[in-house]
């Protein structure tokens, strides 16, 4: 027997959770949401896989605003939540006059050299000897507590009526007259609009579903929780480099680290690559005196975007009923409750938030099929 939905969302990450937690907590709209997520866990790709830090000085202008509407939402469900989501944590950029330039925007301030080093000491001499000699500070980054940001969106969600089913993955999916049928493990579900939430698998799924896909690729990004002898202080900021090169930060367990790679990828379950990790391990400990040791846990997850960077968002124009939640990137934590804003009020047709509805600069932005 099918089941009977208004939406069925694909993808049991930041993305879906997000928008089905946002859908069911609108009482105007009454709707009947079935959420299905291929693994056995939710979160299990790219969203339990995150840096934790969100920056509003990260990203072309449209992800900034996108990423103050979330801190905004986060701040408010916070009053309602055991523990605080966000907690302060700078964002340090440092790099060449010329990198540091084009990057710095937004909310980051222009900042000495030597302000840099007092800020984080272990990047030293050796750093400036090899060409970093200019610095930005956004001190409006936070830290972001991801697991509890996640299972307040699902909690939020079930709240409001929604069916979670982990462990069905989508094996075909047709448009009938007036709806679409979608065949999710042993479940068949009937729902007039079908949310592609599906992170890496996304354009894969528009191909399982007919539709045209929208050019989505993902990229390789690994980090690492290291043992170091000369640890940053538990307030010192998030550092990366401007060039895009590595990142590194404090962590409860040690030093988090990362290449910052952005490699193109096949949608797998990403492992990482332990030469990638020595050579960064090497390029550090000779740039800063961190002093890194042994690789504790280390991960790679995939960051799926468009060929300008932006996330897709929007119904599909040729497919009706065929909606887009794909391709945020690296800026899904950041901008995921704004998105899922947008996203709600396009689904019910109410345009509140950040897009403010199908005609807003945001939401066009974002639209799927845009040239």
């Amino acid at each position: 027997m099918a089941e009977t939905a208004d939406v069925i969302i694909v993808g049991g990450g930041i993305a879906g959770l997000s928008l089905a937690s946002a859908l069911t907590a609108d009482d105007r709209a009454k709707l009947r949401v079935i959420l299905v997520e291929a693994e056995h866990s939710l979160a299990y790709h790219t969203s339990s896989r995150s840096a934790r830090q969100l920056i509003p000085s990260y990203g072309p202008e449209v992800v900034q605003r996108l990423t103050d509407r979330t801190l905004r939402l986060i701040r408010e469900a916070e009053q309602d939540l055991p523990a605080p989501v966000l907690t302060p944590r700078s964002f340090l950029l440092v790099g060449s006059e010329e990198n540091v330039a084009a990057r710095a925007s937004g909310a980051m301030e222009r900042i000495s050299w030597d302000d840099a080093v007092r800020l984080c000491p272990q990047i030293g001499p050796a750093a400036g000897a090899a060409g970093y000699d200019a610095a930005g500070l956004d001190t409006t980054a936070v830290g972001c507590n991801t697991d509890l940001l996640l299972d307040h969106h699902r909690s939020r969600a079930e709240a409001g009526g929604t069916q979670i089913l982990t462990g069905a993955r989508v094996h075909s999916v047709q448009r009938l007259r007036t709806a679409w049928e979608v065949g999710a493990g042993a479940q068949a579900v009937h729902a007039a609009v079908v949310v592609n939430a599906a992170g890496a698998w996304a354009d894969e799924l528009a191909v399982l579903s007919g539709v045209a896909t929208q050019g989505l690729r993902p990229y390789r990004r690994t980090a690492a929780v290291t043992a170091a002898g000369r640890a940053p202080a538990p307030d010192s900021p998030m550092v990366a480099a401007a060039d895009d090169s590595f990142y590194f930060r404090r962590d409860d367990d040690g030093l988090l680290i990362s290449p910052a790679e952005s490699v193109p990828s096949v949608p797998e379950d990403a492992q990482p690559r332990p030469e990638d990790l020595e050579s960064l391990i090497s390029r550090l400990n000779g740039l800063t005196t961190l002093d890194i040791g042994t690789v504790l846990r280390a991960w790679t997850g995939l960051r799926t975007q468009a060929a300008d960077g932006l996330p897709v968002v929007g119904f599909d124009p040729e497919a009706e009923g065929f909606f887009w939640l794909a391709g945020q990137g690296g800026y899904g934590f950041q901008t995921s409750s704004a998105i899922a804003e947008l996203a709600a009020g396009l689904i019910t047709g109410t345009g509140t938030g950040a897009g403010n509805g199908a005609g807003h600069p945001v939401a066009a932005a974002l639209a799927a099929g845009r040239s």
